[in-house]
């Protein structure tokens, strides 16, 4: 546990160094629901200020997300995945250098992106040579950030309490909550509706705590019957156990994606001039966080990306075949076809009714503002949807991480 600590200390000292040849006074103006915004917060607002780790761990978590969804399309990925530790090795290996290679492709597109919003941001320079070394020397700065929060991430999992990038995602997202209690401070004391809206804010937060620990938890169990069989002189088999389903069971990520697809035009929009009152300011709005049609594209790209997760991480042909191998069976469904097609069936309807709770997470702050502010009050939150049930998810995972280290350093210590 010191370990870990140390670790993350050192995560938050390296989110507030500032890059070389970078000046940002001010804080990069990641509102506008855009891609900047899943950076700010993904990074705990170090990609707003500049800083070495300003890329944190989003290309870690796009390569591991790209190296999942090939090993269904490539099915030389597909079977290094089922060679046990020599091929999770190779798919390690496989996902440090394509996360280097998206670093690079960020660090590159976040120069210019500094350099095109406020040339104030980059330390003068005179000459060609003297401009390409300053982009440069920025560029590898932001990489080998990148690259040193992936090998602490590692280091967290080799000798500290497991699950070292998520710790990492963790501690980024939680160092936003001052900010969040300093805005809901600053409201309260506006005093008026305020002093009534900002605890009621707070409640819900709390109440969206305890449904994020409720749905985390929550499973479906399908019972199963295992057959006698008769091995030499034993007898095993016989015994009644379930199969459990997670209702969440693709977590947060059909909000990551459906995020990201929405921040797409916004993003487009950052580059392109548009006409005050022409169709294409029409179009970028139905994609602005500020207006109900994105609540509700949001809400329908949420419940197509948790099918289609689903669908990648489990096949119920494979389940069922599993189970007939093993001798074992649903009560009153015949092994074989019948038993894929009821599994099938199972998975669809958790993942409808998990995509559904996730959905409220995810919309209720969106759906707070765009209330808050037909009312004239325009309360915005800091923290969204997505934020919580990584934290939640997160802390609920290490303190499984931590009961699985007490148990066995326990059983340990008895056996001697």
């Amino acid at each position: 546990m010191i370990f870990t600590l140390l670790i993350v200390l050192l995560y938050r000292i390296g989110a507030n160094i500032p890059v070389p040849f970078v000046n940002i006074t001010e804080a990069l103006d990641t509102s506008g629901g855009n891609i900047l915004t899943y950076f700010s917060m993904m990074t705990g607002s170090a990609f707003n200020y500049g800083t070495l780790f300003a890329l944190g761990v989003t290309p870690y978590i796009n390569s591991s997300i790209i190296i999942q969804l090939l090993g269904v399309a490539i099915p030389a990925i597909g079977r290094l995945e089922k060679e046990g530790e020599e091929g999770r090795k190779k798919i390690a290996a496989i996902t440090r250098y394509l996360t280097i290679g998206l670093a690079v492709l960020q660090s590159v597109a976040y120069y210019f992106y500094i350099k095109n919003t406020n040339s104030d941001y980059l330390a003068p320079t005179e000459g060609t040579f003297a401009a390409v070394f300053e982009a440069i020397v920025i560029v590898i700065c932001f990489t080998a950030g990148s690259a040193l929060v992936m090998w602490l991430g590692e280091q967290i999992n080799d000798r500290g309490i497991g699950n070292g990038i998520s710790i990492i995602l963790f501690a980024g997202i939680v160092s936003r909550i001052p900010t969040l209690i300093g805005s809901l401070w600053q409201y309260f004391t506006r005093g008026g509706v305020f002093y009534a809206l900002s605890p009621i804010v707070l409640v819900c937060f709390l109440l969206m705590i305890a449904f994020i620990v409720w749905m985390d938890n929550a499973e479906r169990r399908l019972p199963i019957q295992y057959a006698k069989r008769v091995v030499g002189r034993k007898m095993y088999g016989g015994q009644s156990t379930h199969m459990p389903i997670k209702v969440n069971m693709s977590g947060v990520l059909p909000i990551i994606f459906a995020s990201s697809i929405l921040s797409i035009p916004t993003t487009v929009q950052m580059f392109v001039n548009v006409e005050e009152g022409s169709f294409w300011e029409k179009f970028f709005n139905v994609f602005s966080s500020e207006h109900w049609p994105y609540a509700i594209i949001y809400f329908v790209l949420i419940i197509f990306f948790a099918y289609f997760y689903a669908t990648i991480q489990y096949n119920p042909v494979e389940m069922a075949n599993n189970l007939r191998k093993n001798n074992g069976a649903i009560p009153g469904i015949r092994p074989g076809k019948s038993t894929s097609d009821y599994i099938g069936k199972i998975i669809n309807r958790v993942t409808l009714l998990g995509a559904l709770l996730i959905s409220v997470v995810a919309l209720f702050p969106i759906l707070f503002q765009l209330g808050t502010k037909a009312g004239g009050l325009d309360m915005q939150i800091s923290m969204g949807g997505t934020s919580l049930i990584i934290v939640v998810g997160v802390a609920l995972e290490t303190v499984k991480q931590l009961e699985s280290q007490m148990m066995m350093r326990h059983y340990k210590g008895f056996l001697d």
